[in-house]
């Protein structure tokens, strides 16, 4: 890369992270404001759990401790939602600043276009959507167990759920404990139901206890009953395990429905084999494939838009002559950060007729051709 480059791409990349940590820190200090009363209710049971006085303090850093503690793996959950809205802002800016010391005016009379000045912001834009996906795929499913808390549960590293409602595996079977650990892998007093193709018990399982291992379940005093047959008693046999891919991190994800976004594109891929598996074609079965469906193509669907915002977005910065930039922006926000709100909105929406994996990037297909003729307007 050239001096020029690598300006432009440092400041570029520069105004972005500001952006973007001014942006986080303001989404953490609303939430704080809001709920302050629980996170020092939170630090001082902590306190009284370990045995310590809270004073002032004490108290203050604690609970500043806790409000970290608790947003840290939101902010990494929220991030590819953020950075196509601070991209487009960090550009903005980029552009504002260079317009400002007459920098663009430079480039131009030294005889080099001002689709040059988009070369590195773009680059850099690629590299940031890269980690975004790498975000997605490797961090957050590892923390997913911490995005299930609330502020009560601050501090600590794992929110247990008490019980397992009904929950649905891939093999459609439902599963019902008294009580769940997902930190152990254990669930107590557990209760499974096998589902014929008529969606009917073919059998009833119930277990005293159950522990994760090796992609199953293993039984504690497992008994089977299959339905009472006419003038019989129910026949019993013993279960020693269960093969499934509902495993902790899967229940603890299903139970809040707001985080199942939480799991990776090779944890949803073996969901829905679990489906596939299972044979069972049901209305519910096929809206929960769908969905999976969505969840796991939708993360590239997103990265795709973030680029396009910024594709969209730069043209308008990118101007010959010095103007009012706050025109500029003014003008520009309503199109790219629109566009980047509409293809997130549509890639999860169903459309009637077209596969989910080819549904979701309509949305970018739709801004591929107003990024490259917003390009192509640019006067140079």
């Amino acid at each position: 890369m050239s001096i020029l480059d690598r300006s432009i791409a440092r400041q570029f990349l520069l105004n972005t992270l500001a952006l973007l940590v001014i942006l986080c820190a303001f989404i953490v200090a609303v939430d704080a404001t809001l709920n302050i009363d629980r996170f020092v209710n939170a630090a001082d049971d902590l306190a009284a759990l370990r045995g310590e006085e809270a004073g002032s303090l004490a108290r203050m850093t604690t609970t500043a401790y806790l409000v970290f503690d608790l947003w840290w793996p939101r902010l990494l959950q929220l991030l590819p939602y953020l950075l196509g809205f601070v991209m487009v802002a960090g550009g903005g800016f980029t552009c504002a600043q260079m317009v400002r010391h007459r920098e663009l005016v430079a480039i131009l009379a030294s005889g080099q276009s001002l689709r040059r000045v988009a070369r590195p912001i773009v680059l850099v834009g690629v590299v940031l959507v890269a980690l975004q996906v790498v975000n997605q795929e490797v961090v957050v499913p590892r923390i997913a167990p911490l995005l299930t808390r609330d502020h009560g549960d601050a501090g600590r590293r794992v929110a247990d759920a008490d019980r397992v409602p009904l929950t649905s595996d891939g093999q459609g079977r439902l599963f019902l404990a008294s009580r769940f650990s997902a930190r152990e892998g254990r669930m107590d007093d557990l209760y499974v139901w096998e589902r014929d193709e008529r969606d009917l018990v073919a059998r009833r399982i119930h277990a005293r206890e159950a522990v994760w291992r090796d992609g199953g379940w293993d039984l504690v005093d497992g008994v089977a009953e299959r339905p009472e047959q006419a003038g019989g008693m129910p026949e019993r046999e013993p279960v020693a395990r269960i093969e499934t891919d509902l495993d902790p991190q899967t229940i603890t994800t299903i139970q809040y429905a707001a985080y199942s976004q939480s799991l990776s594109f090779a944890q949803l891929g073996r969901m829905l084999r679990g489906l596939e598996r299972s044979g069972v074609r049901s209305e519910q079965l096929e809206r929960r494939r769908e969905r999976l469906e969505r969840l796991r193509w939708g993360r590239f669907s997103l990265a795709l838009a973030n680029l396009m915002g910024l594709l969209i977005g730069l043209p308008y910065f990118l101007t010959r002559v010095p103007k009012n930039m706050l025109i500029v922006s003014i003008r520009c926000a309503p199109v790219s950060l629109g566009a980047i709100m509409g293809a997130i909105i549509g890639s999860a929406a169903p459309i009637p007729g077209l596969a989910p994996q080819i549904a979701v990037f309509v949305p970018v297909l739709i801004l591929i051709p107003m990024a490259i003729g917003l390009l192509m307007r640019v006067r140079s």
